[in-house]
């Protein structure tokens, strides 16, 4: 009689695939799109999702310079950073950050939702954030996602 009738499969690297997704994000609000990145990103969509293992998919965002905050966030939300000196505390709001940097708000939002270890900084390498409409990543034949 055989009693390991039903094993829990574990995912690694040779049987993981990954795909190519486009994700526009023009007119989406912040927190809401990049949490849906975050789950692309570490494989929570997929059956064979596995915590340990880079499961996810390769994301490409667009339209990144036009997304929208909630309320009064525009103009009340802080980013804050630090230069490494004494006094060195900087801070912007998102009306600046989306000036000097277009696609910095996304990609701030998504990697806060990724696990900040080893694993998390991988994912976060499988994120290309893109302020127009094109990307480069046209000949790994990317499937839109809404």
């Amino acid at each position: 009689m055989n009693t390991l009738k039903y094993k829990t499969i574990s995912a690694n690297k040779a049987t993981v695939n990954k795909a190519w997704v486009v994700v526009d994000v023009k007119d989406q609000v912040v927190g809401r799109i990049a949490s849906r990145i975050a789950i692309l990103l570490r494989g929570k969509h997929k059956p064979y999702y596995t915590p340990h293992v880079d499961c996810g998919d390769r994301v490409i965002v667009i339209n990144a310079d036009k997304v929208l905050f909630t309320g009064q966030k525009e103009k009340n939300k802080r980013y804050i950073r630090y230069t490494g000196y004494p006094g060195g505390q900087r801070e912007m709001t998102p009306k600046v950050v989306r000036a000097k940097y277009p696609i910095r708000i996304i990609e701030k939002a998504v990697k806060g939702m990724l696990p900040k270890t080893k694993l998390g900084r991988q994912l976060f390498k499988n994120l290309m954030t893109y302020a127009g409409e094109h990307h480069p990543h046209t000949a790994q034949n990317p499937k839109k996602i809404n």
